[in-house]
Formats: structure tokens, sequence, C-alpha cells
């Protein structure tokens, strides 16, 4: 590719957005991205512009988010901007690491590139739960109570590390503030791995649904990639609008209307939609402690999933096991985000636990046996051309033989002749 631009700046734009070379084949699903990027950039400065409104105090917390809502001037467009393109972000990201697993965007030499996305996922889950507490109201108070108190089960220290949280024997406004100001942090940080997650995808290249490399198949980013990534920025806008204008609440909890009260705990405690499926896991293991390392096992695997793949095969276009056992996860993940919403009795508890093991099946099973399944059955595929050769070579010696007649060597396999 032609480097152009003698500027210093100008230089790396050139090299990485315009003239970087991308695999001429790659698809809308390679979109999810640069649109998680740009939701990014929308909670970026939605939240700056209500921070500027945001009173972080107890008693004037849930008071402000009204004002924000009736008096300041748009302040309902840019709070349902901010609850709704937080929905979508996770949408997107989901729609990305799926993507990733079927591609195999994790495998070597792309595994850094992949812990770096999954470390941004987790920054992500923290900001979004901060983020959740904000608003000060029944789910925001008791989901704050709920989480903190997960860092009870460490040992000796675990009470303290949860009154330190807290700032006091309960969740209460040294526990707001400090929320506050994480939330207006966490989000550069997560800017910042993001420019470490391009780095990293610079370096390596990107994937693509081959799976294989395609150096003398590339094409400049510019304007060919660049027109699918602007096709997906307006789908994308065109549905946070209709959420916006439209269904501003539907992603949201409505018990969450409703300001705080340390007196009254909701009848389900219930995190937002995109938690879900942990929560889920959380929920069937009837032990506090159990449960939580079950939970956070399920972060953990993704983490892991590099190391437990066995497979010789990237994409899952070639890999017909493999995408019957990913489309299964797909599957389970949806249904662990519905148990996640199913009252606490035993008929919901046994689907919570069956889809609860699918889920680890999946990490197990998929990485592990699925990959070793493929060299089986790639050794047998070998053998059987072998095979093929020397039943064809046979039979063109015997064919060219002088004197032959049809006979019972026309309905030889390769095994009878082998």
């Amino acid at each position: 590719m032609t480097r152009w631009n003698l500027n210093a700046i100008l230089s790396w734009v050139d090299s990485h957005i315009i003239d970087y070379p991308t695999a001429m084949n790659l698809n809308y699903n390679w979109s999810f991205g640069s649109t998680a990027g740009f939701c990014l950039l929308i909670q970026i400065l939605s939240g700056a512009f209500l921070a500027m409104h945001y009173a972080s105090e107890t008693h004037y917390a849930f008071s402000s988010v009204e004002h924000i809502m009736r008096d300041v001037k748009s302040g309902w467009l840019i709070r349902y901007m901010h609850a709704n393109g937080a929905s979508f972000f996770f949408m997107l990201v989901y729609a990305h690491i799926f993507r990733g697993l079927y591609y195999g965007s994790y495998m070597e030499p792309r595994q850094h590139l992949w812990w770096s996305g999954t470390l941004i996922y987790v920054l992500m889950m923290a900001t979004a739960f901060i983020g959740y507490v904000l608003p000060w109201g029944q789910m925001s108070f008791w989901g704050a109570t709920v989480i903190t108190s997960f860092f009870s089960i460490i040992p000796v220290i675990g009470k303290e590390v949860v009154m330190w949280i807290w700032g006091g024997f309960t969740v209460g406004n040294p526990t707001l503030n400090r929320f506050y100001s994480l939330h207006y942090l966490l989000p550069f940080l997560i800017t910042g791995m993001v420019f470490v997650h391009l780095g990293l995808l610079h370096k390596d290249g990107s994937n693509n649904p081959l799976g294989i490399k395609t150096k003398v198949a590339n094409i400049n980013f510019y304007p060919y990639i660049y027109v699918k990534d602007l096709v997906a920025f307006f789908v994308l806008v065109f549905s946070l609008s209709i959420f916006i204008f439209y269904f501003p609440n539907a992603l949201g909890e409505p018990d969450n209307y409703l300001e705080a009260d340390p007196y009254s705990t909701p009848a389900h405690i219930v995190p937002e939609w995109y938690f879900l499926p942990f929560y889920a896991i959380l929920r069937v293991i009837p032990n506090k402690v159990g449960g939580i390392l079950a939970m956070g096992g399920a972060i953990v695997m993704l983490f892991l999933y590099p190391l437990l793949n066995t497979s010789m095969l990237r994409s899952g276009n070639f890999r017909p096991v493999y995408a019957v056992v990913f489309w299964l996860f797909v599957a389970d993940f949806c249904l662990l985000g519905w148990a996640g919403t199913t009252p606490v009795d035993d008929y919901f508890r046994f689907i919570g636990i069956t889809v609860s093991v699918g889920y680890f099946s999946f990490f197990i099973f998929g990485g592990l046996f699925v990959g070793w399944l493929e060299k089986l059955l790639m050794l047998h595929a070998i053998k059987m051309v072998g095979l093929n050769k020397r039943c064809s070579t046979s039979l063109n010696h015997l064919t060219t033989t002088p004197g032959y007649k049809v006979g019972v060597v026309d309905y030889l396999t390769p095994r009878d002749i082998s």
C-alpha cells in the first residue's frame, strides 16, 4: 500500500484508517466493533452532559434525575440516549463476541487481542453496574446492596472490604459519591483499552470469514470497508432512535422509577437485562460462595477459551460440528437471560441449572473435545483419500493388463484392495 503522507499525524491516519490493508471478504459481521466504538462515544458525551446537572447526594440524586428529565432543555433526550445507548452498547459487544467465537478470532496469533477485548467487556460491566446505582431508585439501592455484599466472601477481611466500599455500615451517601466518581473515570479507562485493542488488531491483522491469511487479497479500508461501517452506523442510529423516541423505557426496570427506600425491599431484585445470564448462574446455586464463584467462573471462561482450543481450523464455516455447538451456545445464552427473569421455584430452578451447565459445557466441549473430534475426522479423511488413491492405482493397473475382462475386480472397494 502506498504511504503518501509525510506528516507524522496524517501518515498515522493514512496507515491505520485510509490505506490500512483489509481482507476483501469481510462482511457486515465485522461492523459490530466499529459501531460499539460509536456507542462508547455516545455514552461519554451524553454522560458528560448529564453530570453537569446530577447531584451525587442521597437526598437529591433521584430528584436531580427528575430535574434533568423535566426542567433541563432536551434533558429527557440526553438521559434516554444514555440509558438506551448502554443497552445497545452491550448488544453490539455481545454480537462482537459471538462473531469472534464463531470465526475463531480468539486463536493464535490473536489471543492477546481476545484478552484485551474481554478485559474491555469486564470494565463495561463494572461501569454499567455503577451507573445503574446513580439514579438512586429502588433497584439502584438494593442492587448496590446485593452486589457489593459479594465481597464479604473474601476470607478474613471480607466484611471490612464491604464496609470500606460502602463507607459506612450500609449503602449510603459515601457509596454514591464513590460510585459517581468511578462511573465518570472508568469510561476513559475503557477508551484507553480500546486503543490497546485496536493496536493489537492492527499488529496481527483482522480475521476474516475464511479464517486464513489474505496478504495477497487485501484492499484499502477506505472506501471499501468504510462504506460497510457507514451502513452499520446508520442502522444503529435508526434503531437507537426508535427506542429513544417510541420505547424509551422498554429496556429499563419499572421499580427504578421509585425513589430508594431502605425500609422496603422489592419483591424481585433483578439487574439490567445484559447481566441476566450471569445472574441466572448465580441464582441456581443455593450456597452464596458457590454462586458467586460460578458467576465469576462464567466470565473467567471467556479469558481461558483461547487456551482450551485444540482445533486446527479457525472459521466455523468449515467446522460443521463446532457450528452446531456454537448455535446451541447462543440459544443457551439467551435462555440463561430468560431464566434470570423467572421466579425462584423448583421448576424454573431446574431450567436454570440445565442452561447453566450448558454454558460451561460449551467452553469445555466446544474448546477441547470438538477440536479433538475434528482431528480424528481429519485423519480418517486423509486415510480414506490415501486408500482411494491406492484403489485407483490398482484398478488402472488391472484394466490396462492385456486380456483383461470385466469381472469382480470392478466392484472391489478400497478396503478390499488394501
